[in-house]
């Protein structure tokens, strides 16, 4: 049967893109003509904060003695979980090097980028664990030096917990500044901070779009819209357990789509009926978050078998996909467009955002069809190199010749043809591209 739609999105997560790109167009000229001033005016405005904009040692260690000693254990464990996993991804990138030709040897290096901004949210809630995948990922890929910046609050600064985990997982410098104001003083060196080469983390659509323009001039690790997860249940899923991690992921923000596919109609029944009692006993910003998100964008989607439920989250390419269904390494073969995989009932999303140590900075709006998440090697730049000796550049040089001739690039062939003539002097060649 083709697929059915039992519940269909009625919206899709667009913000009015050209309001917020005018504006944030405007912000950033504003920063980059004014400097620290100006940026200090913004935060003025949206923060509604006119303190430190760069944390001292004491105000670190200030904020450090007010995180309860059981969050400060909860932090160190997602910390070394992260960074145990950021290590293994970084031992997969090797420095390597092969004879081409005999004499002529190319190779390949792994080079880490000097400075690294790291953008974490601390507005609606505070993103502890984004201060975790971030920083971490950036100290353990080498990178010289790492500024956090998260959004202060009126009269208190940045949230302790965000502070604490800045600070234990490698920041140099802990910024005080949110939104495009931040990004910009980032990017542009403000503050004394060296220029950021990359921008990584999650924000509002604000931030996002502050990324997506200064793209090009600084490195990011992606271009994000709204979070969305997509759930692959069969009928023996427990009905309570997927929409309980649905409402988890909806509580997100009111545009971020959850979708449930299934081969099941009595499952999908089930969980359409829970949703909206679960939603209702969440706390009123969770709750108005999710209800809106369900009510909008979620979908449920009924399909003939596993292929066909396979190749529909294909096409959604889920920035989180959960599979909840038998033969778990049948879906781990078969399934190839995602952002991070959930297998099993025994995990869920909100461990993979949280502890596990696998990034929670992931592709979204289908972005899995092309890109992978936030890790260690965004933070790296895979360059190569060689090296010849002067006999065995005579046959690169002769094929670079004549190449660069059929192209019609003379000049590139006369590169070729003056270490000829140096290194084999009265030896005749034919360079021409005819023949």
């Amino acid at each position: 049967m083709a697929r059915e739609y039992l519940k269909k999105a009625a919206l899709t997560p667009k913000s009015d893109a050209s309001s917020v790109h005018d504006t944030v167009v405007s912000i950033l000229n504003d920063i980059e003509e004014g400097g620290d001033a100006k940026a200090m005016e913004y935060a003025a405005k949206f923060d509604q904060y006119e303190g430190n904009v760069l944390l001292t040692d004491e105000e670190i260690q200030a904020a450090i003695a007010l995180v309860p000693e059981k969050l400060k254990q909860d932090i160190q464990f997602a910390h070394d979980n992260v960074r145990r996993f950021a290590e293994l991804q970084k031992s997969t990138v090797a420095n390597v090097e092969m004879e081409i030709q005999p004499g002529f040897v190319a190779g390949q290096k792994a080079i880490p980028v000097d400075a690294a901004g790291c953008y974490v949210p601390g507005g609606r809630y505070s993103h502890i664990a984004s201060a975790i995948m971030t920083v971490t990922t950036a100290k353990v890929a080498g990178c010289k030096h790492i500024t956090a910046c998260s959004p202060p609050r009126p009269e208190v600064g940045v949230a302790p917990a965000i502070v604490y985990a800045a600070h234990i997982c490698g920041a140099d410098k802990i910024m005080a500044m949110g939104g495009v104001q931040g990004v910009a003083s980032m990017t542009f060196g403000l503050f004394g901070l060296p220029k950021a080469n990359i921008l990584v983390g999650p924000g509002n659509q604000f931030v996002a779009e502050a990324k997506r323009i200064l793209f090009g001039r600084v490195g990011i690790d992606m271009i994000a819209g709204p979070t969305d997860s997509l759930i692959l249940a069969d009928s023996g899923a427990d009905a309570h357990i997927v929409a309980t991690d649905l409402v988890s992921q909806a509580e997100h923000g009111y545009n971020s789509p959850v979708w449930l596919v299934t081969d099941d109609r009595a499952l999908a029944q089930e969980v359409m009926t829970l949703v909206p009692q679960l939603i209702d006993d969440l706390p009123e910003l969770n709750r108005d978050n999710a209800a809106a998100a369900w009510r909008d964008y979620a979908e449920v989607i009924l399909c003939a078998d596993r292929e066909e439920m396979a190749a529909t989250s294909d096409e959604y390419a889920p920035e989180h996909l959960t599979v909840q269904a038998e033969d778990l390494d049948w879906w781990l073969e078969h399934l190839t467009c995602y952002g991070s995989l959930f297998l099993g009932e025994e995990t869920t999303v909100s461990y993979g955002d949280k502890a596990t140590g696998t990034n929670h900075v992931l592709p979204t709006s289908r972005a899995a069809n092309y890109t992978g998440g936030l890790s260690v090697h965004k933070y790296m730049k895979i360059v190569t190199w060689q090296r010849a000796t002067r006999e065995a550049s005579k046959d690169v040089a002769i094929a670079t010749a004549r190449i660069s001739r059929l192209e019609g690039m003379e000049g590139h062939a006369r590169a070729a043809d003056v270490r000829l003539a140096k290194y084999f002097p009265g030896q005749n060649f034919d360079l021409t591209a005819e023949g």
